[in-house]
């Protein structure tokens, strides 16, 4: 009788590549840390509609913006807990999912065992790209979504006055809204992308983690500095807040374009740098 037992972690021959996407899809929603990293962002709206509603009306100008046309209009909570979250919230989630990628399962010794499957190396990369962006998608439409429920909750919901001086109703302003969220989902790709990469250094995940973590906060403290203009449109992050131009009739797509071009050229630049790094990663040793 032939023996059919595969080491833990190893792929069957005949998986192909949507299989194992969806199998490394399955494998990071049923991570109690993915769920708690999820729980947390929509703590954000959830705190931030709580807060509003037991203290006094907020000046204008104090505080993040929009918060102090939260209790004339509830949909304002998700945007300005998205706003809350970019800096630190998202770019910290984003870390761990991406960072733990390849450096996870080298970290477990499964690593080998995918590698030696017919995936091979350029594929499970995708594999593993694909599962920390579908995270980065479902992250700020969380805030966005709990945003929008705890706001009309707790808060009148009406039409909502744009930028632009115009007025849109409800299901419009959900709609841009959700606009908001997919700006954000692609901002982190690059993000995601570059965890990736560090993943491929190291086999500690808590290092690849905290490598991205901090690169993302470096890179926000550069984007800060006068003195470093001329860097500021080369930063991954520089184009994170943005999103101004949705919020506006009609809605200007300059920036959703300027923003996905940056973030497909860190793609680029450091998924080959992965590709390359993993391509001669000694997985023996």
């Amino acid at each position: 009788m032939p023996n059919d037992r595969r080491p833990a972690g190893s792929v069957p021959t005949s998986l192909p590549g949507l299989r194992l996407l969806g199998s490394e899809l399955g494998v990071l929603f049923r991570r109690r840390r993915t769920w708690a990293m999820l729980l947390a962002l929509a703590a954000v709206p959830v705190l931030i509609a709580v807060a509003v509603r037991l203290s006094s009306a907020v000046p204008p100008g104090r505080g993040p913006a929009f918060l102090d046309r939260i209790s004339q209009n509830g949909l304002f909570v998700g945007i300005t807990a998205m706003l809350v979250a970019v800096p630190l919230f998202l770019p910290l989630t984003i870390g761990v999912v991406a960072g733990d990628t390849v450096a996870g399962e080298a970290g477990l010794g499964t690593l080998r065992y995918l590698l030696a499957g017919p995936a091979g190396r350029g594929r499970l990369l995708l594999v593993k790209y694909a599962g920390a962006v579908v995270f980065a998608i479902a992250a700020p439409f969380t805030i966005a979504l709990v945003g929008a429920g705890i706001g009309a909750v707790l808060f009148p919901v009406g039409p909502v006055t744009l930028l632009s001086g115009d007025s849109i109703g409800p299901a419009e302003a959900v709609g841009r809204l959700l606009l908001i969220a997919a700006y954000l989902a692609v901002s982190l790709v690059g993000l995601a992308a570059v965890g990736l990469f560090m993943s491929t250094l190291t086999d500690v995940p808590v290092g690849a983690m905290a490598a991205t973590v901090v690169l993302a906060v470096v890179t926000q403290v550069a984007d800060a500095l006068p003195q470093l203009d001329w860097l500021h449109p080369w930063l991954f992050s520089h184009r994170w807040l943005d999103f101004a131009d949705l919020l506006r009739q009609p809605v200007v797509w300059d920036s959703f374009a300027a923003n996905a071009l940056l973030q497909a050229g860190y793609v680029a630049v450091f998924g080959a740098l992965a590709y390359a790094r993993l391509a001669t990663k000694d997985i023996l040793s």
